[in-house]
């Protein structure tokens, strides 16, 4: 059973929603806090105001004569409160702590003269009665209907529904402001490749923002450099080691025929080889200093199993695109050529295939050989892993060519995969832009 994510799961949004709700948590113990003191303000004048004005009602009432009083009861009500001449209307005995609040303060506002009995009249505003005896016998009652003394304005809710878009408003701001920062490092990050010129990232903005793309643009430049000095250390070398081994080839030449020359031959050729694909896997991750031109796809592919046709090699295009296409030749060729070979030398056949995908285009290299083993797939994309075990150079190679080919195509802004074919074989497929 799937369970509901109530957390957020990128940075940006769980910000915002700790943001948010603290604001809203603390905007919400603000607004109680006030409604409680309002409440308790609003109480403490109506009790004020029983404590001194009903007091002085109840003793004027009681000193004037029966037939007189009624003449000064509308001048004797308020808002809350109003006087009557009788028992008032049946009712509740209220037993709860705010009738024995106002019943304790009329009888200490009276001196405790009068006994005052309170109670809940049932309906729907509501309203409780206090019943007291006057000193000539007569019934009194206040009736009193609590009301708040400070009410709520209309307009309060919609001005708390601007204020909770305001903290909407600013919250998103906040949030993005201090993510955006991470937002541009990291694309900054997923584009550093290095065969690939990026563009620095802008040294602007806040002091740990600007020291954070200092510090990139500076491990950027490192990298850069280490891999220069890879490139010129093994030229070096390549260029170091090829000259004793030419002179031992050439001396190995001039030697006696015999069997133990022909293996000396071989080790030596071998050797040379060797050098020379480490070379070329170190310099196709520079694969950009080639120039990028526009060349027409079909032609270019047609061009190349020509050549290959030509020296006897089944290789054959079976779907084709027409256009146009922006890229490097020279790596893209060398890409397809390392295809083209692995499928001949595995399977004895090659089958080419172009499609457009979006703004790309999509070209496949395919056999009907074994295949590789889907655990082995990723691996066989490592430098120098050979899936043919045996060391021998004539059937499993050195282990570069996909690795070269990986990276060449990195160089040209496209990507390389391997999978196997349902029907049987292996495919390399190498998407362009």
């Amino acid at each position: 059973m799937r369970t509901l994510r109530l957390w957020p799961g990128s940075l940006r949004s769980r910000l915002f929603v700790i943001l948010f709700a603290g604001l809203v948590i603390a905007y919400g113990l603000s607004f109680s806090i006030l409604a409680l003191e309002r409440y308790m303000s609003a109480k403490a004048v109506m009790l004020g105001t029983l404590e001194t004005d009903v007091a002085t009602s109840i003793a004027i009432l009681d000193r004037l004569p029966a037939e007189e009083r009624p003449q000064w009861l509308e001048r004797l009500n308020r808002g809350s409160y109003r006087f009557v001449l009788g028992p008032g209307d049946p009712g509740v005995p209220d037993l709860s702590a705010r009738a024995k609040d106002i019943a304790g303060r009329i009888e200490e506002a009276a001196r405790h003269k009068f006994a005052i009995r309170v109670e809940s009249i049932p309906g729907q505003a509501p309203r409780l009665q206090a019943h007291l005896t006057l000193s000539d016998g007569a019934p009194l009652t206040l009736d009193v209907t609590p009301r708040g003394v400070m009410p709520i304005a209309a307009w309060l809710p919609y001005v708390f529904a601007v204020q909770m878009a305001l903290i909407i408003v600013c919250v998103w701001l906040a949030v993005r402001l201090a993510t955006r920062p991470l937002g541009q490092l990291a694309s900054a990050a997923d584009a550093l490749t290095p065969s690939r010129k990026g563009v620095p990232m802008r040294e602007t903005g806040p002091s740990e923002v600007a020291h954070a793309a200092r510090a990139f643009n500076a491990m950027r430049e490192r990298i850069d450099h280490y891999l220069e000095e890879r490139v010129q250390i093994l030229a070096a070398i390549s260029h170091d080691l090829q000259t004793p081994i030419t002179r031992m080839k050439l001396r190995a030449e001039m030697a006696e025929e015999s069997i133990e020359k022909d293996k000396l031959i071989r080790d030596l050729g071998e050797i040379e080889r060797l050098v020379q694909d480490g070379i070329a896997y170190a310099r196709s991750a520079h694969g950009n200093v080639e120039k990028v031109s526009r060349i027409d796809i079909a032609s270019f592919i047609e061009s190349m199993v020509y050549d290959y046709q030509d020296t006897g090699k089944a290789v054959a295009v079976i779907d084709g695109v027409a256009g146009n296409v922006q890229t490097r030749p020279h790596a893209l060729r060398r890409i397809l050529t390392n295809f083209i070979d692995n499928a001949l030398k595995f399977a004895g056949s090659a089958e080419i295939m172009m499609e457009r995908r979006g703004e790309a285009v999509a070209i496949t290299v395919m056999d009907h050989g074994p295949g590789i083993p889907d655990s082995e797939l990723d691996a066989a994309m490592q430098p120098f892993y050979r899936l043919e075990q045996s060391r021998n150079r004539e059937t499993g190679g050195a282990g570069l060519g996909l690795a070269i080919a990986q990276q060449l195509a990195t160089a040209i802004g496209g990507s390389i995969r391997i999978y196997n074919r349902e029907s049987g074989g292996l495919a390399a497929e190498v998407v362009i832009p």
